[in-house]
């Protein structure tokens, strides 16, 4: 499918861009279903890493450092890592692991505890949404790690999202929120009545890419 949106291109180079924004989400119908990825879409998805090469630099987590490059940084790692997992070894470069995220400050009127310095959980919830596309099976790293310290915070920042009807943030935590379930990880907040909600009330091919995601891994 990959491989074939780029052959039909009219600009095969915005194809290519357009496989590195979908970044890892690209490999998502062969990681939930089991299935073999197609060696010519694991071709197109490496050309996109060499004709457009992710940066080697490691940009700060933010608030420390520009939001973009960072973000931009950890979905080229999600991408790069599934690449070679699935063809045993991709491009043949190791992914550059970019600057984890800290976990957030503690909610007002609570104990100070790891978290403080950091930012509070509304805006850290929103910037793990950022990085939905890393929730994903088969991917594990610093920011997963982050999401199971915070479980929580992701609770509380979907919650928000809902009752600001912020429907796309809302989506891409309860991404992080399938993923713990399929973790294991005890949450606060039933991930599959949220899914279903957030489809029910908002539409919008992102929103429906992320729900449908989600509610695989809810039902895996």
């Amino acid at each position: 499918m990959v491989a074939e949106h780029v052959e039909q291109a009219e600009d095969p180079g915005a194809a290519l861009a357009a496989i590195r924004i979908l970044g890892a989400d690209t490999f998502a119908p062969v990681l939930l279903t089991g299935e073999a990825l197609a060696p010519q879409d694991a071709e197109a998805v490496a050309l996109s890493l060499t004709a457009l090469p992710p940066s080697r630099d490691v940009a700060p987590a933010p608030p420390a450092g520009p939001e973009g490059p960072w973000l931009m940084a950890w979905r080229d790692w999600g991408t790069a890592t599934v690449l070679a997992l699935l063809t045993d070894g991709g491009t043949g470069v190791p992914p550059t692991v970019p600057a984890p995220l800290p976990p957030p400050g503690p909610p007002q009127g609570e104990p100070a505890g790891s978290g403080t310095g950091a930012e509070g959980w509304p805006g850290w919830s929103v910037r793990m949404g950022q990085l939905s596309t890393l929730a994903l099976p088969g991917l594990d790293g610093p920011i997963h790690d982050a999401a199971r310290a915070a479980p929580l915070a992701l609770a509380r920042g979907a919650t928000r999202a809902v009752l600001r009807r912020d429907y796309p943030t809302a989506a891409r935590i309860a991404r992080w929120l399938a993923w713990l379930h399929t973790d294991g990880v005890p949450l606060a907040l039933d991930p599959a009545p949220l899914v279903e909600h957030i489809e029910v009330m908002a539409g919008g091919d992102r929103l429906a890419l992320d729900t449908a995601i989600a509610r695989r891994l809810i039902t895996s």
